[in-house]
């Protein structure tokens, strides 16, 4: 038997983040930032919810949900393959769906811990 190891490299756009900080400034942006973190991850526990009991229509509006979210915090990638996710919906492609899907959830895991590491980082 063969394992992949899947080992994809995240990068938040730190421009984006950096304007976000002086648009609303360091208070305001970390609230900002706070609540999108919080409210990716419940909705990647929600679509992976509706994934596992095959409610695609609410793993759709979940995870669609998820693009502007991620995108607003300089998440391009998450935002890319939540797009990917309904695609793959959209054409009731199963097999496309869970790879996608399983692909979703690593980088999603992967981006948050990633921008709580920049967090920490002075901007």
């Amino acid at each position: 038997m063969t394992l992949l190891k899947q080992d994809e490299t995240v990068r938040l756009d730190a421009d984006r983040l950096e304007a976000l900080y002086l648009q609303l400034g360091e208070s305001n942006a970390e609230d900002v930032v706070c609540r999108a973190l919080e409210e990716l991850a419940a909705r990647l526990s929600h679509s992976e919810r509706c994934h596992r009991e095959g409610r695609l229509e609410d793993m759709r509006k979940s995870t669609r949900s998820l693009i502007a979210i991620a995108d607003q915090i300089g998440m391009q990638l998450l935002a890319r393959v939540a797009g990917d996710v309904t695609g793959c919906i959209d054409v009731g492609d199963r097999n496309a769906l869970a790879a996608t899907f399983a692909r979703l959830l690593r980088i999603g895991e992967r981006s948050l811990c990633e921008i709580w590491d920049l967090q920490d980082i002075p901007l």
